[in-house]
């Protein structure tokens, strides 16, 4: 491998973290295969991960010049005599920057882990002393009821996960309707949609800002909607879940916890009277997932492994 192989991961890199986020992010077809564009969109973000991790390896590798003996050598001595002094605190400088993001990386994964769960927990612990729910009510039960006027409907994921509805919700929407809100939300709990959302969260939070995406994790955000609301619309039908919507469009809910209402309800709802899922979108989103991974992954592999193989053998 050479600095040309490097420069293509960078250039991978920054096509993955801007332009190609930026086009996906206006796209409307989305909106027909949410399932899948969910995962091109994971695809993206660890293509990205991978491109840069690489591109900075690539150029940490030539730092293993051959020794005396012929192997590879980490004499610092050894690299300045082959390589020149500038060329090598050219090389050091890459991979200590390669392994500054990587441990950014790790740091924002912990940091947004800890921080969600800790403002989970605090919410939690809130709603379960407000409800005001029939005191009949299953102890197993995840549903809380809010003494609030206006609609609202929100859960909070996690081990000990919560469905919470206010007084408003239940006092103004129709049954269906309450049962297409309460689907969407359970939706959420069991599909985890919560750590897709975490994981966008933590790599937009460890790459700088002059080269994030400042639409994937919003495009990804609307996804999860998307994908919680087709779940609901299985059980009750576009109809309820579009008025149920409406009702709880104004509603807010705190850091950690997925809202029904929202920035995007009008999208949704629009969605709603569309067609489903269409196959063909679909299959093509996934085979574009499958190639970004699968191409970046091999031009990794398969120059590393005769690289290595090379070296040692001398």
């Amino acid at each position: 491998m050479n600095p040309t192989t490097a420069l293509a991961f960078a250039v991978l890199a920054l096509l993955l973290t801007g332009p190609v986020p930026a086009l996906l992010a206006r796209a409307t077809w989305p909106y027909r295969a949410p399932g899948a564009a969910l995962v091109l969109w994971q695809a993206i973000a660890v293509a990205a991960v991978l491109s840069a991790f690489s591109s900075g390896l690539v150029i940490a590798s030539q730092l293993l010049v051959p020794g005396p003996d012929g192997r590879p050598t980490t004499a610092p001595l050894e690299e300045i005599d082959a390589l020149g002094l500038p060329l090598w605190i050219a090389y050091v400088v890459v991979f200590a920057i390669t392994l500054l993001i990587g441990a950014k990386l790790i740091f924002s994964i912990a940091s947004v882990a800890v921080r969600t769960r800790r403002r989970r927990s605090r919410h939690r612990m809130l709603v379960d002393l407000l409800d005001q729910g029939e005191p009949h009510r299953s102890r197993n039960s995840n549903l809380r009821v809010l003494d609030t006027a206006e609609p609202i409907a929100y859960c909070l994921p996690g081990l000990r996960h919560r469905v919470v509805v206010s007084a408003g919700t239940l006092d103004n929407l129709s049954r269906e309707e309450i049962t297409a809100i309460l689907m969407h939300e359970r939706s959420h709990l069991r599909s985890r949609h919560d750590l897709v959302i975490e994981a966008f969260t933590a790599v937009n939070e460890a790459f700088p800002k002059v080269v994030r995406s400042k639409s994937a994790l919003g495009s990804v955000r609307l996804l999860v909607e998307l994908l919680a609301d087709d779940s609901a619309v299985r059980v009750t039908g576009p109809t309820p879940l579009a008025r149920a919507l409406v009702a709880c469009a104004g509603s807010s809910a705190p850091d950690g916890a997925l809202a029904a209402g929202g920035p995007h309800t009008l999208t949704r709802i629009q969605r709603l009277s569309r067609p489903g899922t269409s196959i063909p979108i679909a299959l093509g989103a996934y085979l574009a997932s499958v190639a970004i991974l699968v191409v970046p992954t091999i031009a990794v592999a398969v120059p590393w492994l005769v690289e290595l193989e090379r070296l040692f053998r001398g």
